[in-house]
């Protein structure tokens, strides 16, 4: 079994993507291991504020199959193929880590490298799994958090799964 670390996150009917994001992931994993959820501002463009979280779950999938279900997924949900790496989304899913894997893996480079930058990803990592280490730091999540700085501005918000 490998344990998955997935970010998801919406700025378009953020609340209802976030829930069916939740309720496609549970039809495949469970349990699901969930993080608070934060409010942000855009990262890389103006737009509306995302709602961001962490999601864990351990699976026996292999790592292609599981990045194709994750973008079907998003498309289902109203992702826009092709669309700028930096725009609006209905729903993106990263797969942030799986198990301890490092290095590009069909494509997918991990552990993702926004772990480490991204306060959206980084805060409610480690809150999630704070005593789980990056694999290529060595650091807890909780380490990294606590030696965080940017300006990246971010707050928790009340959210509810399952509805």
């Amino acid at each position: 079994m490998a344990e998955v670390f997935l970010g998801l996150g919406s700025n378009v009917q953020r609340y209802q993507h976030m829930v069916k994001g939740l309720d496609a992931l549970a039809e495949h994993f469970s349990p699901l291991r969930l993080s608070p959820v934060y409010e942000s501002e855009s990262v890389g463009f103006r737009g509306s504020l995302f709602l961001n979280m962490v999601v864990s779950f351990d699976t026996d999938m292999a790592l292609a199959p599981l990045a194709e279900l994750l973008r079907d997924i998003e498309i289902r949900l109203g992702r826009i193929v092709g669309a700028p790496k930096f725009s609006p989304r209905s729903l993106d899913i990263d797969i942030l880590s799986y198990d301890n894997l490092c290095g590009n893996f069909d494509g997918i480079d991990l552990p993702r490298d926004e772990v480490s930058y991204n306060a959206f990803v980084l805060r409610p990592l480690s809150e999630l799994a704070p005593d789980h280490c990056h694999p290529l730091s060595g650091k807890s999540y909780r380490e990294l958090w606590s030696n965080y700085a940017s300006e990246q501005k971010l707050w928790p918000v009340t959210f509810r799964w399952p509805l």
